[in-house]
């Protein structure tokens, strides 16, 4: 009797230690396996985009996309907004760079665009204003709390006070339609900050 209760407590120690093994283990690889900024940056710097031609640059660029494409929105501003972005986007041709920014655009972009035109006037410039005071905390953040502007695809700063008021004066589809893939790729982090507003209801400070 006393032999069987011995066998039994083992065998629900050894049981316990294994269900902890797995799941530590998949801990380990799901951490692993989650794509994170860092991850991103790490296999830019991996490569000199510049030697590359053909299949290779195109195999490459693709590559750079579907690593960005599995990033979390926190994951994309801070490579957005953080120094060394995307670090080939000023080696790739006109062509390349239209290509990359579509590819990297999140799913719904586009009928977000046209939802937000048909928002009144009002509204659209208060959450135009709220995605930048977002962008510029979590640029803070990235900068030990120091303030500033949004930085761009390759840490610099960008949404100057040029850019905004073309923004708001010509409508912010029309004049991303109208825009080099350089300003759609300075654009791009107000614009996804403004697609998560969106989906969660345009929640902001200052709402009526």
């Amino acid at each position: 009797m006393l032999n069987q209760r011995r066998q039994f407590v083992l065998w629900a120690v050894l049981s316990l230690v294994v269900v902890w093994t797995v799941a530590l283990t998949c801990f380990y690889i799901a951490k692993n396996s989650t794509m994170t900024a860092d991850k991103v940056r790490a296999y830019v710097e991996s490569v000199d985009f510049s030697k590359l031609s053909g299949s290779d640059r195109e195999r490459a660029i693709k590559k750079l996309a579907d690593k960005i494409n599995a990033l979390s929105l926190e994951e994309r501003q801070r490579l957005q907004l953080g120094l060394g972005g995307f670090g080939w986007f000023d080696q790739m041709t006109e062509e390349e760079k239209g290509e990359f920014i579509d590819a990297t655009m999140p799913t719904g972009f586009k009928q977000m665009l046209s939802a937000f035109e048909e928002m009144p006037e009002e509204r659209r410039q208060r959450m135009i204003d709220e995605s930048l005071r977002r962008l510029r905390e979590a640029s803070a953040s990235l900068s030990n709390g120091v303030p500033g502007q949004p930085a761009g695809p390759n840490g610099q700063a960008v949404f100057s006070e040029e850019l905004q008021q073309k923004i708001r004066t010509i409508g912010l589809k029309t004049f991303y339609s109208q825009s080099s893939a350089q300003t759609k790729a300075e654009l791009a982090p107000m614009l996804e900050q403004l697609q998560k507003m969106m989906e969660t209801g345009g929640r902001f400070r200052g709402r009526r």
